[in-house]
């Protein structure tokens, strides 16, 4: 389940940024700036979350937890054509200029919900680490799961989802999948221990 979830998660976020584009269109176009915005501003909440998941890793880390980490992010996706569309025209309002505005719209939608996406893999990767001695290939793997998610989410929303539903629809969708991703590993409540060590380690 947290191998699923974690290419999952790899899977929407890019999906998201994708659709970002969609979002911001209306107000701010399609230009280099828009993109430039999104990207840094992904990139941005992605470190934070990378850094985040791996000091919330530090403690005594469950399923339980990574599942309710899951959950803000489905939460904003799910409300997100209550609040998306108010941001942007409030952004665009201000009238910052071609670069400052759609940079600030893109912090304000898509900074938070990527930083608790970014924090899952580090997570994951603690909460599936059973020995010192498969530390390595376990981490490669779930971050490689990742990738490939980010890959078939980009692909299938640019050559296909978004040709077929609606850039909120979808961006709705993204949180339902994620709630339900989120669930099992709530009831599952799965835990490692902070500092836990295989027997054989000679410790």
């Amino acid at each position: 389940m947290i191998h699923i979830t974690v290419f999952l998660c790899g899977a929407v976020v890019m999906s998201f940024e994708i659709l970002g584009s969609r979002v911001l269109a209306p107000n701010f176009g399609s230009s280099v700036f828009v993109w430039g915005s999104l990207i840094g501003v992904f990139m941005a909440g992605l470190s934070a979350g990378y850094w985040l998941g791996g000091r919330w890793a530090d403690a005594t880390v469950s399923s339980r937890r990574l599942g309710a980490m899951i959950l803000l992010p489905a939460f904003l996706f799910i409300t997100f054509p209550l609040y998306s569309l108010i941001i942007s025209d409030s952004v665009f309002d201000l009238d910052l200029g071609v670069r400052s505005g759609p940079f600030l719209a893109s912090l304000c939608l898509f900074f938070l919900p990527s930083v608790f996406l970014g924090a899952v893999s580090p997570y994951a990767a603690r909460l599936t680490i059973c020995s010192v001695h498969t530390s390595g290939s376990t981490v490669g793997s779930l971050y490689a799961l990742s990738t490939l998610g980010s890959i078939a989410g980009t692909l299938l929303t640019s050559f296909y989802l978004i040709t077929v539903a609606g850039v909120q629809s979808l961006i709705m969708a993204q949180g339902v999948l994620l709630l339900f991703s989120a669930l099992p590993l709530i009831l599952m409540n799965e835990s490692c221990p902070s500092g836990r060590r295989d027997r054989n380690d000679g410790s």
